[in-house]
């Protein structure tokens, strides 16, 4: 049940955005998504990528203004933006299995902060319009909340631990993705990092499904059998011979077929009952014109993922077994 004690969030349909932040959304970026489309594309950029890539570089101003203003926020998001030089990729390859340099690589990855990782082929649907990835693998990172702090969202001028808790996992996330990069790089192969919270040339959650880090939720983003919707991600793609990790599926996409609660949570009413044709696959999707205004405003939000039963610790465990019961899994 949404926490309406919470006075930083309110009830679903009571709110509005401001005239000036509705201004500033001069697209719907709903048919940029590709929502409608029945034929597979890339992703176009978008929210996050730099400015002159997409119709939204004001709104994008507003959303890191009003996360900036809460306690704490600014040193938690400039941690996501430091990080070691790339080192040289080495002149002598490893002759280890495709097998052995996964398991040393996941390894690596779990010894530098990740929580989980996975492992799966390239795919140029996962490349956004613009640009090029080269490398045949990618890896995916989890870096997963604290739930303590993330309940606290949204957060404001009085309150930032849940926007901080957010930029603190991108920067574990940058800590990751470059250490593994670098280790990679040390074994003789090329590898590239791509954490966030800046977009880039990777769209990660995909790639994240395929490599068994989750399913995509009702709220569009990853739900983790182990962390719930409580979870960032970060990756690294590379021309090491991998072997991948299967996909994961636990029962949280039927789940989200009957479960109305981060809809329910949802101020602007964004998170759609259906899912949506984008782009040539039908899965859920969530409005972006009426997320992103209050997105910007309540400083990145956070609501429906910490709203998600698989969120909570206690419950999660039930769920598991009781969707496992039910897919017969």
């Amino acid at each position: 049940m949404t926490d309406h004690a919470n006075s930083r969030r309110p009830k679903r349909g009571s709110y509005r955005p401001k005239p000036e932040t509705l201004a500033l959304l001069q697209v719907s970026g709903n048919p940029i998504n590709g929502v409608g489309e029945t034929t597979p594309r890339r992703p176009s950029p978008f929210f996050w990528h730099p400015p002159d890539q997409h119709p939204w570089g004001g709104l994008q101003i507003v959303a890191r203004e009003s996360s900036r203003k809460c306690p704490g926020s600014v040193s938690a998001f400039q941690a996501a933006y430091n990080y070691p030089e790339l080192i040289p990729v080495a002149d002598v390859r490893s002759e280890q299995s495709p097998e052995q340099l996964s398991l040393n690589l996941m390894r690596v990855a779990l010894e530098h902060e990740a929580d989980d990782v996975g492992i799966a082929p390239m795919d140029p649907l996962y490349v956004f319009e613009g640009y090029t990835i080269n490398e045949p693998w990618v890896i995916v990172l989890a870096l997963a909340h604290n739930y303590e702090r993330l309940k606290e969202v949204p957060s404001d001028e009085t309150n930032g631990v849940g926007v901080c808790d957010v930029g603190d996992q991108y920067a574990k996330g940058t800590r990751s993705s470059y250490a593994l990069a670098n280790w990679i790089r040390s074994q003789g192969y090329n590898a590239h990092p791509y954490p966030g919270p800046s977009a880039g040339a990777l769209a990660l959650i995909p790639p994240a499904i395929a490599a068994g880090l989750g399913e995509l939720g009702k709220h569009g983003s990853l739900i983790s059998r182990h962390f719930g919707s409580g979870v960032r991600l970060a990756g690294v793609t590379t021309d090491m011979p991998l072997v991948a990790t299967a996909p994961d599926r636990f029962g949280a996409d039927e789940f989200c077929a009957t479960c109305q609660i981060c809809t329910n949570a949802c101020p602007p009413g964004a998170i759609l009952p259906q899912k949506q044709m984008v782009r040539g696959v039908e899965r859920w999707y969530v409005d972006f014109d009426k997320c992103i205004p209050y997105f910007a405003e309540a400083s990145s939000c956070g609501i429906c993922i910490a709203e998600c039963p698989w969120t909570r610790p206690s419950v999660r465990p039930k769920l598991l077994a009781t969707m496992a019961r039910r897919l017969d899994l």
